[in-house]
């Protein structure tokens, strides 16, 4: 069996969570595949470093000690805005020499920073991703999904998204089974996959203002198999269809029939991850009437179809 090799380049102010849930993911997968991954974690002279949130971290070694990885990793951090300029110079030097180019969340300011992700979509965390695509307009940036990968460059999101990237890594080196067995052992429900958006409907929404429309936000997500029509809903807020229609995407931003579209969606995932319902069971819970009507969702939001969502993601 190939033993890889993974790298993790640490600096001061680097998130302590974006690199020890990658590290814990791989460990992991190191324990229950003997050999599989060779785990060291480098800075740029090998001297300890303080993380963001105080913590002193020891590395195994200086970075120009490091030969070429398997996989490297660039976590992020506060420490990304003003990353050492060495760090970046290491980086243009070397990093193209692993087989696997990995950021977590503001990481992949470093990687642009050293040019390795000219030209490459890419995404990082919801909060910051403005900033990256106006410093380095090379890069499409795309704020939405969990992680990305593009060829042999994979970035996600913020903080936890790093865990799922990393997983999604060990089930290519080691397959499912060994990447779900991690999972378990790390207390992750489920894998997420990658074009998962990175807030759940209802926290990605705007919440609205006038008490009638939150309302309807909440008898939405709590009954997804309703008449959830515009006039059905309008009635429910005591408006007019069309003065219903336009408050709600005034104040929630999107149409009333979108955000119903994507509750149903959400809704349908999560009973297909965590439980053993079958596929017109889950379809009729949703809203969505029919299986048929529930695998154009899947295949048209997901570009998957719900039995195969399932055969992914549950655990």
């Amino acid at each position: 069996m190939e033993r890889r090799t993974v790298l993790i380049v640490l600096f001061d102010g680097v998130l302590s969570l974006d690199f020890t849930g990658p590290l814990e993911v791989f460990a992991g997968a190191a324990g229950a595949v003997p050999g599989a991954y060779d785990i060291r974690t480098g800075s740029l002279d090998g001297s300890p470093v303080r993380t963001s949130s105080g913590l002193s971290v020891t590395p195994d070694l200086a970075l120009s000690d490091a030969s070429a990885p398997h996989t490297l990793i660039v976590p992020g951090g506060e420490g990304t805005r003003a990353i050492d300029p060495g760090v970046v110079a290491w980086l243009r030097e070397n990093a193209q020499a692993a087989r696997r180019l990995v950021s977590v969340c503001t990481g992949a300011y470093a990687l642009a920073a050293a040019g390795l992700l000219d030209g490459r979509r890419v995404t990082t965390h919801w909060a910051l991703w403005e900033g990256l695509a106006e410093r380095f307009p090379a890069v499409e940036v795309d704020p939405g999904p969990i992680y990305i990968r593009d060829g042999p460059v994979s970035t996600s999101a913020g903080v936890t998204s790093g865990i799922d990237l990393a997983l999604a890594l060990v089930e290519e080196d080691l397959g499912r089974d060994v990447a779900l067995t991690v999972a378990r052992f790390l207390v992750v429900f489920l894998r997420r996959p990658g074009n998962q958006r990175q807030f759940s409907v209802q926290l990605a929404a705007q919440s609205a203002q006038r008490r009638p429309l939150r309302d309807i936000q909440q008898y939405i997500a709590e009954h997804p198999d309703a008449d959830l029509s515009v006039s059905a809903l309008a009635e429910r807020a005591n408006l007019s269809p069309r003065h219903f229609a336009r408050a709600f995407r005034e104040e929630i931003g999107t149409s009333p029939g979108r955000y119903v579209d994507q509750v149903r969606l959400e809704v349908a995932r999560r009973l297909l991850e965590d439980t053993g319902y079958g596929i017109e069971e889950v379809s009729r819970a949703c809203g969505y009437g029919t299986p048929e009507a529930m695998r154009r969702a899947f295949v048209r939001d997901l570009g998957t179809a719900p039995a195969e969502y399932r055969r992914r993601f549950h655990p």
